[in-house]
């Protein structure tokens, strides 16, 4: 039983589920977390941006952690770390308790995800890895998209705190059998020492990168600020990348991206994010506000893409081990592109079935690159380094959502600029002022109406559809960049292949 691999799988599968489950489930109890502890939009926003900036910005160092101390000391860390945060939330009688105990479990999420990863690589056979990695895709595809369904759920029927409790139990399962099933396998040449000056310099770097994608939609991307800390990031990269050249044992041997198919592996983990994270940011928002919908009612109608991705990832990890990644990945974003294409014609009277068919397309297309991307990163590193590659893998994913977000955003938050006047003026409505003009663009760019109190029912009707109409043609082009993303990763995952020699020590001919 002691290190079996299947009951491995389910051990880090049960852990990583709190992961990914809390990157959206948190977002359907925001509302009701504003009202209870009456928090302004501000810091509504920061319960879900310091969770992401804890996690993306410690994620690779986390994976170093696991390389050089163990996984299975990690993993079990961040499991009891990422309950008791959780369940430190659920008892916060403020906001900023809540956003404090949000990065404690960013950064127990952080040790927990590579880990998972490493233990999966050192568990299984080679022959086998891609159905492991494609089953753990599926959970994390799974939790992913299923949180806002079971978010709805629990804070209609229980509270806003049921949201975080939950992860209570859930942690207390992973650890028991964490203790019980996992065995720690750490290669003979593990790192010894720990480069902490590279640490902090890459820590540095993501942060600013991750700070800048976060503020620009608010800051506006021709800000100074903005670019302060885009530029930042670049120098912090850039100065991590010659102190790595220089230190004996690096925190991210460059070595590794010689390796063409790991360096387009983490390319294609980001632009496959991008497109995904980004257009599924909107779609959320077609349904509730433009349809109507309950929070409940959109997950229910984002179960399609779920089901795919359920059914996809075993499915595309036996087509890898059979053929290799480079067809089903470049398949993947093919059939991604093409969803991304048929979600921009989405209109205001688009029904249930159609909606379902472009979903159902795109949780095929992702399932063959989150199990596939995956493999070829972690596979094309040496054992020694599956922390290090699995970080690299989780990043470049939480990076590229966060782009998505912040490009598409910005796309949406253009097309609503150039059209809203004109679309209001052509609906015979009244002139607004500027202070009214901008109120009614931000309401827009997430599909609600801006009609105000006590607002004649055939008035409201009018900027309704102007509204509506707005978004959705903001929407549409939000989509089509994400398909043209989609359609640039097809030829990123011509690129890769699978892990030719992945024991091999570092240096040798294949890296």
């Amino acid at each position: 039983m002691r290190g079996h691999p299947w009951l491995t799988l389910i051990s880090v599968a049960i852990g990583v589920m709190m992961v990914a489950l809390d990157g959206t489930i948190v977002a359907i109890a925001n509302p009701a977390i504003s009202d209870d502890l009456k928090a302004s939009l501000a810091d509504v926003q920061w319960i879900t941006n310091a969770y992401f900036l804890a996690l993306a910005v410690s994620l690779i160092t986390a994976g170093k952690l696991g390389d050089r101390f163990g996984h299975r000391q990690t993993f079990l860390i961040g499991v009891v770390g990422f309950a008791a945060a959780s369940g430190a939330i659920g008892l916060s009688d403020s906001i900023a308790f809540v956003i404090t105990f949000r990065v404690f479990q960013g950064l127990f999420g952080a040790l927990l995800m590579p880990a998972a990863l490493g233990l999966l690589r050192a568990t299984f056979p080679a022959e086998k890895l891609n159905m492991a990695i494609g089953i753990w895709g599926m959970v994390i595809g799974a939790s992913t998209a299923g949180g806002p369904i079971l978010g709805g759920v629990l804070v209609e029927h229980v509270n806003w705190q049921s949201v975080f409790f939950i992860n209570v139990p859930v942690g207390v399962l992973a650890l028991v059998l964490g203790l019980v099933i996992l065995v720690d396998h750490r290669p003979e040449n593990a790192p010894r020492s720990f480069d902490l000056p590279g640490i902090a310099l890459l820590s540095a770097a993501m942060f600013a990168l991750v700070w800048a994608l976060i503020k620009a939609p608010e800051w506006g991307w021709g800000d100074g600020r903005t670019w302060a800390f885009l530029i930042g990031s670049l120098v912090g990269f850039a100065l991590f990348a010659l102190w790595e050249k220089r230190v004996g044992e690096p925190l991210i041997p460059l070595a590794l991206f010689r390796s063409v198919p790991l360096s387009a592996g983490v390319v294609l983990m980001v632009l496959m994010a991008i497109a995904f994270m980004g257009g599924l940011f909107f779609v959320t928002f077609y349904l509730q506000n433009v349809h109507g919908m309950s929070p409940v009612d959109s997950g229910l109608h984002l179960l399609p893409l779920t089901g795919m991705m359920i059914v996809g990832s075993p499915l595309a990890g036996a087509m890898i081990t059979k053929v290799g990644p480079r067809v089903p990945l470049a398949g993947g974003m093919a059939l991604t592109a093409a969803a991304m294409f048929g979600m921009s014609t989405l209109d205001t009277g688009t029904g249930s079935g159609v909606m379902s068919l472009w979903f159902a397309l795109l949780g095929l297309g992702l399932a063959p690159v989150m199990v596939g991307a995956t493999e070829v990163i972690v596979g094309n590193a040496p054992l020694a380094l599956s922390g290090v590659a699995g970080g690299l893998q989780q990043a470049a994913m939480q990076i590229g959502g966060s782009l998505g977000t912040a490009v598409l955003g910005a796309v949406m938050a253009s097309k609503v600029d150039n059209d809203l006047a004109g679309n209001w003026a052509d609906a015979g409505l009244p002139p607004l002022t500027p202070e009214q003009q901008a109120a009614a663009k931000e309401a827009v760019q997430v599909g609600v109406p801006p009609v105000a109190p006590g607002t004649p029912e055939a008035i409201a009707a009018k900027i309704t559809g102007v509204a509506h109409d707005t978004f959705i043609s903001g929407m549409g082009l939000a989509c089509l960049v994400a398909a043209v993303v989609a359609v640039v990763a097809v030829l990123v995952a011509l690129l890769t292949k699978r892990g030719a020699n992945p024991e091999a020590a570092m240096g040798g001919a294949h890296i």
